[in-house]
């Protein structure tokens, strides 16, 4: 009875990851497919669930990442991700106590925050670090 269920879990997991296509749930499969040949092989409930759930992990940390370089190479970055590593003009200086600041990218007029709190004077030159939000996380450019 253990393998049905094993199998059933599998089975679950595999379709939730096929409608997904998140590349998360497809380890915990793996590792239900093999508590699945313990349970065939009469190994103890404990021994099982203890299988799985470190098969399960070794597989998301050691392949994940690998599936997802591999799965994911011709994605294009969106116009968000396409804007990390530009550098842009600050036309407002930028202060994170007083929630201020504004770069210009490409035209367009980004609210801004420094990366580590420093103050960043207009028209000085900015590469942006990171997004959070709708902010650009930004540090001073030389």
């Amino acid at each position: 009875m253990d393998v049905i269920i094993w199998l059933i879990i599998a089975a679950i997991l595999i379709v939730s990851e096929i409608v997904s296509l998140g590349l998360t749930t497809i380890w915990f499969a793996g590792g239900a497919i093999v508590a699945a040949v313990l349970a065939h092989f009469g190994a103890h409930w404990i021994v099982q669930i203890l299988v799985f759930a470190i098969v399960s992990f070794v597989l998301l940390v050691l392949t994940r990442p690998i599936a997802q370089k591999h799965l994911m190479k011709d994605m294009e970055k969106t116009n968000i991700d396409g804007l990390i590593g530009i550098t842009g003009l600050v036309t407002e200086t930028i202060d994170n106590t007083k929630a201020e600041g504004v770069v210009v990218l490409d035209g367009k007029e980004w609210t801004a925050r420094s990366v580590s709190g420093e103050i960043i004077e207009k028209d000085s030159k900015v590469k942006v670090d990171s997004i959070s939000g709708v902010k650009l996380m930004v540090t001073k450019s030389e």
